[in-house]
């Protein structure tokens, strides 16, 4: 009998969330064990090509080796740029700070 790992694979959505709990052999890569988790087919928007990957919160190959007990992640596209809404809520305050309050009648 050889030898298992003991693996979860989880996809978030902004409206619905997924971990699938798997048991594979040991060797099983990161794609391998997404392709069996069927997450694939419930989420067409999933693209091993596009889409990053990590283990524990850290970023992952495909072809890396599982080992007992990792969480596999498939992260999003991120919505907006994190430096342009920073930047758009500076520019903001900014032009409150000159002009913010009601004009006198």
């Amino acid at each position: 009998m050889s030898a298992q790992v003991h693996v979860e694979v989880v996809y978030a959505r902004t409206d619905s969330q997924k971990a699938i709990p798997l048991t594979l052999a040991q060797g099983t890569t990161v794609q391998q064990a997404i392709e069996r988790s069927g997450l694939l087919a419930e989420f067409p928007e999933i693209d091993l090509e596009k889409n990053k990957l990590g283990v524990w919160n850290k970023l992952a190959k495909p072809d890396q080796i599982l080992r007992d007990k990792d969480r596999i992640e498939i992260y999003r596209a991120l919505i907006a740029d994190p430096k342009e809404v920073r930047k758009q809520r500076a520019a903001e305050g900014k032009s409150m700070k000159k002009g913010g309050g009601e004009a006198a009648e």
